[in-house]
């Protein structure tokens, strides 16, 4: 990382998390997104940055994403552009974001899908039960 990227962390109360982009391993077991039963992500890759996990895109379910106008700046991280969450009819507003252009600081999580607003991000069940 950038010793900006670090700086500018370190300014925003930044932690061990926060600090440093950490990875999901296999031996961490995969992670999902979950909203109104349906399983919006899972993966065992994801990247935790201030405690948000950012799965990679080739692990989202985009059939229940729908593009949302909504845009927020990030001081560190850059532009978040947001998706609606629809399943079954409901729709979660703005519940999931990503970082189309992420600053060098934040290259790691570009097109990454980060979820909130009631979507539970939790640990996958093992498979078989």
């Amino acid at each position: 990382m950038s010793p900006l990227g670090t700086a500018i962390r370190r300014l925003l109360g930044g932690t061990e998390v926060e600090g440093s982009a950490e990875r999901g391993t296999a031996d961490d077991g995969a992670v999902q997104a979950v909203w109104n039963g349906a399983v919006l992500a899972e993966s065992e890759h994801t990247v935790v940055v201030e405690g948000n996990h950012y799965f990679p895109p080739e692990d989202v379910d985009f059939d229940n994403l729908e593009p949302s106008g909504r845009r927020t700046v990030c001081p560190w991280k850059g532009v978040a552009s947001y998706h609606d969450v629809v399943v079954d009819g409901h729709r979660n507003r703005a519940a999931a974001w990503y970082y189309a252009d992420p600053s060098p600081a934040a290259a790691e999580i570009r097109d990454h899908v980060a979820f909130w607003h009631g979507v539970e991000v939790r640990r996958a069940p093992a498979e078989g039960t």
